[in-house]
């Protein structure tokens, strides 16, 4: 009987870290290859798996449909190899990470992240904050925080290295049964001010000279939730973590919302931890929330 082909795990790691980035050059540098050897490894993980993983669109490089698959495959198996490598590795990397972020990300994500991390690294202790994107802002750069997760395009200090991690539409959300009320401002539910969606929302609607009151405001998301599923009025999120009894608003008479990003930022100079965290993070929002950029997995060669 023919033995089946193993895949090569630096191979492997290449590859997922080649398209969770964006680009097999940003990938040769995190593994410490050059981009030619980089560039070799994906023409041997198409000759192990036996099938045409790319195609080319213009300088990029596309996933094919079986590429896709092997992708989420891949990012299995590298996910097994480090829990089993940490199970046993009695040096693993211990101490202590604070996080802040928006509480979407808190009260929706963050579960399968910390899952993850905590599996592969129980001696870190992280500490997970939830406020507003300026309090966060200003906590990282005191060092009072590690890692801030947070919407829109506001800039913290920078000299502090960030980057974008993934782009997603801002939506109405209302209740199964809304119906608006031409007669009458729009009720809104929303966080107290400064908030980037609140901001957001105002800003649209006095733009279209549209009629509005504050109806209900919160300091939490799932208050938030609360007063428009009661009808108190509409609110302002993404699609994701909507919840089921709730509904994204589609009518052409409220103004677009446009987009927003979530943002990642960090001190100058990050922890192992950190490093490991932003990791699986990267790895949470690959295999996740790829279809918030509504984008396919377009990786630059360059």
């Amino acid at each position: 009987m023919t033995l089946p082909s193993n895949l090569d795990m630096d191979v492997l790691r290449s590859f997922v870290l080649g398209v969770q980035l964006n680009s097999f050059a940003k990938a040769a540098q995190r593994v410490g290859r050059s981009q030619s050897a980089v560039s070799l490894q994906m023409r041997k993980l198409e000759q192990q798996a036996n099938c045409e993983v790319f195609r080319k669109n213009g300088r990029g490089l596309l996933l094919t449909d079986v590429g896709e698959t092997l992708f989420h495959y891949a990012q299995r198996i590298l996910e097994l190899n480090d829990e089993a490598v940490s199970a046993v590795d009695r040096s693993d990397m211990s101490g202590r990470i604070a996080i802040g972020m928006p509480p979407d990300f808190a009260e929706t994500w963050l579960p399968g992240v910390l899952g993850r991390f905590a599996r592969i690294h129980p001696n870190v202790l992280v500490e997970a904050r939830v406020d507003k994107n300026a309090t966060l802002l200003e906590d990282l750069a005191a060092g009072q925080i590690d890692l801030v997760l947070f919407w829109g395009d506001t800039q913290a200090d920078p000299s502090l290295p960030g980057r974008s991690l993934a782009e997603f539409p801002i939506v109405w959300v209302g209740p199964e049964d809304y119906e608006p009320d031409d007669s009458a401002p729009l009720p809104l539910v929303m966080m107290g001010a400064p908030c980037m969606f609140r901001t957001a929302g105002i800003t649209s609607l006095d733009t279209a000279g549209m009629r509005w009151r504050l109806a209900f405001s919160s300091t939490s998301l799932s208050g938030l939730w609360a007063a428009v599923t009661a009808g108190l009025g509409v609110t302002i999120r993404t699609p994701e973590g909507i919840p089921s009894n709730l509904r994204i608003i589609r009518d052409s008479r409220l103004p677009d919302l446009g987009r927003t990003r979530l943002r990642l930022h960090t001190t100058s100079h990050p922890s192992p931890p950190v490093q490991r965290f932003i990791s699986i993070l990267d790895e949470h929002m690959s295999l996740n929330f790829q279809t918030a950029n509504l984008l396919p997995r377009l990786v630059a060669v360059g």
